[in-house]
């Protein structure tokens, strides 16, 4: 019998119509994440941050560009001053092993993941924009934030998101 095929076809498309849909309709609804999720930005803590490149040298690609100095106090320890913290999201991978390797949780991943640009340029994340960006890290090789729930203009602070 010609047609069997498009009969099944058509009984399938009709199965599905009266089912839930599997789509979000994204701009208006987001659908819900994991929350390990490792999205596309980086929670960095300066307070915490010793400038030791732990990060940079563990990272597989080199994206993680850090450059410092001698810190002026002699009595500070081992912590350097920072003069260049760039992170290269274009040619991130996003493994996180630079997460993991931060032996002061000062970086981490982050949960957002909507940052769509122009230009190869503007994918580099520098200090400022770091400085200045909202604290929401992932539970990403950190499972002591697991549960912890953001509300839409919250950020975590340095010792919160500390062990």
């Amino acid at each position: 019998m010609y047609g069997g095929g498009i009969i099944k076809g058509f009984g399938i498309t009709l199965s599905y119509l009266f089912k839930k849909p599997f789509t979000v309709q994204y701009p208006e609804e987001k659908a819900p994440f994991h929350p390990r999720f490792r999205g596309y930005e980086f929670v960095w803590y300066e307070d915490r941050c010793t400038g030791c490149a732990s990060c940079a040298k563990y990272c597989p690609l080199g994206t993680i560009k850090i450059e410092t100095s001698q810190a002026p106090d002699p009595n500070v320890g081992n912590k350097y001053k920072l003069e260049v913290f760039d992170i290269d999201t274009g040619r991130c991978m996003f493994c996180g092993l630079c997460v993991e390797a931060c032996p002061y949780d000062a970086l981490y991943m982050g949960s957002n993941f909507e940052r769509g640009t122009y230009t190869r340029k503007s994918m580099v994340v520098h200090a400022d924009e770091l400085r200045t960006a909202d604290k929401r890290p992932s539970a990403f090789a950190r499972p002591h934030l697991h549960g912890v729930e953001y509300k839409s203009d919250s950020s975590l602070e340095s010792g919160e998101a500390g062990r």
